[in-house]
């Protein structure tokens, strides 16, 4: 079946992370979207009931696009520790709690590391484009890495100051955003966002 192309216009971001937001702003600059979030709509954020980053995805790009009137995109992202059996994977942002605490959240990871060897882990970003008829597309993004302590840096959100991408001797938390934008996981999802639905 063919994939359905965004047609240019206003676009939510089915998110209420002003991180997230940001992140998703820059990516989408090119193309030209007029975009304004989930959040400055002032639309609910639904509950995360899904069991995958894909599921939980297009939960909040259909319950935005059908709110606005507008196609949505979402996207749902998370570490999965290969020791930690993947975890906290889709908890990833509940793992800080309630006030989005993550350094909290980053202690809780090291906490579970201790005395395992095998600090790897994987940073995954799952994107819904929806629009308000019900039609969606998805894609899903990775990068693999490892888990350091102390957390370095103040750039980036969520778990970037553990999170030193493979091939670099930096974490995402001590990297320039623009060179971010091109290794992460929400980068590599983006450019088969763009290719499916964003491209001539």
């Amino acid at each position: 079946m063919m994939s359905r192309r965004w047609n240019g216009g206003r676009l939510v971001i089915a998110s209420h992370n002003e991180g997230k937001v940001r992140e998703i702003r820059a990516l989408l600059d090119p193309f030209g979207a007029d975009v304004v979030s989930a959040g400055a709509l002032g639309l609910p954020e639904p509950e995360e009931t899904e069991k995958t980053f894909i599921g939980n995805a297009l939960l909040k790009a259909h319950a935005a696009a059908s709110a606005a009137g507008i196609p949505a995109l979402a996207d749902d992202s998370g570490l999965a520790v290969t020791a930690l059996g993947g975890d906290p994977g889709i908890y990833s942002a509940r793992w800080a709690g309630p006030t989005k605490d993550f350094a909290h959240a980053m202690r809780k990871v090291e906490d579970g590391l201790a005395g395992k060897t095998d600090r790897s882990g994987t940073f995954i970003c799952a994107l819904a484009l929806a629009w308000p008829d019900g039609h969606a597309e998805t894609v899903e993004g990775t990068i693999s890495g490892e888990l350091v302590w102390p957390p370095r840096g103040l750039q980036g959100f969520g778990y970037d100051p553990m999170f030193r991408p493979a091939g670099y001797d930096i974490t995402f938390g001590e990297m320039d955003p623009a060179t971010k934008h091109e290794i992460s996981h929400r980068a590599d999802a983006f450019r088969q966002l763009v290719a499916r639905c964003f491209e001539p």
